[in-house]
């Protein structure tokens, strides 16, 4: 049973391919996306894995005041208590578990301000539920005029005003939309949505701390989900061949990216250790069984195992395909 729970945000610093495999539509190669909604996500079995691979790049860690010694070693026994083992023959559950990471904000270019982060009420919604579930608490404000070609924003920066009618307009891509502008406060912990996010979710030394306070836009369900399915990056790609140096024969393909500075969030859960009976024999096998004996409550120091180790990182993770080309470079923060 999970015990501790926190959120985990994910900023994607270069374009993301978290593929679902080959399709039959558009595009060869799509993105992971909810059943229902259509949204992207990520599985959290590839979250899951992303991070663990990452963690076995570290050198060493320290928890409790103790140097975790990870060493790059794939069969490390603190990997295995906390992601659990890779060898079936050692089975035991892992420690750690994630929720598939949702969307939260996406980046759309705007005619002002570079680009907008847009969200909708049926995202706000499901974050209110998932912060409900970590104890945080969350007021979300009504917007009784959302509709078709209508918006709600504070954004100055990105807002064009018809001087004779004194109404505003906010241009994304090639639509506008009449902006209303948000009456009720958006607070989470005695703070607006906004500001909260530049302090908890995205990298303070990014110079998009300061643009998200203000630059969110709220759009209706049907106009977030057509942004969301159309204006992702899809990228063209062949193989040449070395002897010829030309295209091979049916190797063209188009492959579909998640926006570089696109905002989703997880949910991070830690039990108390799982450990087969080999493990429990010898707790020498690992600094985290030498920390805590095992009888104890543990999940504060798998959350912190994981905290510390995202730290070691500099807080960045590569996820989903092509990592030689730079792509999957995301900003993980845990709250």
């Amino acid at each position: 049973m999970y015990k501790s729970k926190k959120i985990m945000f994910l900023v994607s610093e270069t374009p993301m391919h978290a593929g679902s495999g080959s399709d039959l539509g558009i595009v060869d190669l799509p993105i992971q996306r909810e059943r229902h909604t259509g949204f992207p996500k990520i599985e959290a079995s590839s979250l899951k894995g992303a991070i663990r691979e990452s963690f076995e790049g570290i050198d060493k860690f320290d928890v409790e005041g103790k140097s975790i010694q990870i060493g790059g070693k794939a069969d490390n026994k603190d990997l295995q208590i906390v992601f659990g083992p890779e060898d079936t023959d050692n089975a035991h559950a892992g420690a750690i578990g994630f929720s598939d990471a949702r969307l939260l904000l996406f980046p759309v270019k705007s005619m002002k301000g570079i680009f907008a982060w847009v969200t909708c009420p049926k995202i706000l919604s499901q974050f209110k539920r998932d912060m409900d579930l970590i104890g945080k608490d969350v007021k979300l404000p009504q917007f009784p005029k959302l509709g078709k070609n209508n918006c709600y924003s504070n954004s100055e920066g990105l807002a064009i005003e018809i001087k004779k009618s004194n109404e505003k307009f906010i241009a994304l891509e090639e639509y506008t939309f009449a902006c209303n502008k948000i009456e009720q406060d958006f607070i989470i912990e005695n703070k607006n949505f906004g500001e909260w996010l530049s302090e908890n979710a995205v990298n303070k030394e990014s110079a998009w701390a300061t643009k998200i306070k203000t630059d969110i836009v709220v759009l209706s369900d049907d106009d977030f989900k057509d942004f969301v399915e159309l204006s992702t990056e899809v990228v063209t790609r062949t193989k040449i061949n070395n002897e010829t140096g030309t295209v091979e024969k049916g190797a063209l393909f188009t492959e579909e990216y998640l926006p570089a500075e696109t905002v989703m969030y997880s949910l991070a859960f830690a039990s108390d250790f799982f450990l087969n009976k080999e493990i429990k024999k010898n707790y020498a096998l690992s600094k985290l069984l030498e920390i805590v004996k095992p009888e104890n409550k543990t999940n504060e120091l798998v959350m912190e195992f994981l905290e510390k180790g995202i730290s070691a990182l500099h807080n960045l993770v590569q996820i989903g395909g092509n990592s030689t080309l730079g792509k999957g470079l995301t900003h993980i923060k845990i709250v």
